[in-house]
């Protein structure tokens, strides 16, 4: 495996920052890119995403062969893959932002909008909160870990939640995949030994 992480550019992530992160957590070598052949050879993958599920999917489809890629990479090939935030919506199956839109697919679930009932509980979550695991898994860690999100997953294959006026989840994933709700590069301490955790995964 090659120890390259390929970081995803599609004009739709936090890119300095999770690049920063990333380098803060331990990894050495790091690709921006948008070239699938890239994300094919790459060791690890890492899709991060802000703004509309809508809009990110769209960008990301934009890029001739990256979905193709990353489908090769991730479902056939068995790289290590973490979403952060849009990037880990993105895996479901629909996002419900602005009308129905599909996501890659990879986990069966949607993307739905975040409900308040309560006048204390605002839309957007933002800030820190807890992640609680739902199941056991070697990179989840109970801590508080900081959020910025109006949709949220609702499906299969939750591995953490947190809870914002009710359960909301905070991690899915299966097999070699993994995504966050959180921003793993806000989310300090936390958040980098979380990716340290990721650079040294072999699922």
């Amino acid at each position: 495996m090659s120890d390259n992480i390929a970081l995803i550019d599609y004009g739709a992530g936090n890119l300095h920052s999770v690049h920063n992160a990333l380098k803060a957590a331990g990894a050495s070598a790091i690709d921006v890119t948008a070239d699938p052949a890239i994300v094919r050879r790459a060791g690890r993958i890492v899709l991060p995403g802000v703004g509309a599920f809508a809009a990110c999917a769209n960008a990301l489809r934009a890029i001739s062969g990256m979905t193709d890629a990353l489908d090769a990479a991730v479902i056939e090939g068995g790289t290590p893959f973490l979403g952060i935030c849009v990037g880990m919506q993105l895996m479901a199956g629909e996002g419900e932002e602005h009308g129905a839109h599909p996501g890659l697919g990879w986990i069966a679930g949607r993307v739905t909008a975040l409900q308040s009932h309560d006048p204390a509980v605002k839309i957007p979550h933002m800030g820190w909160n807890d992640v609680v695991p739902a199941v056991d898994h070697p990179l989840i860690a109970p801590g508080e870990a900081y959020f910025l999100h109006s949709f949220a997953y609702e499906g299969t294959d939750i591995l953490a939640v947190t809870d914002h006026g009710g359960p909301v989840t905070a991690a899915i994933g299966r097999a070699n995949m993994l995504g966050v709700q959180f921003h793993p590069e806000k989310s300090q301490r936390y958040g980098l030994d979380f990716l340290a955790r990721f650079l040294e995964w072999r699922p």
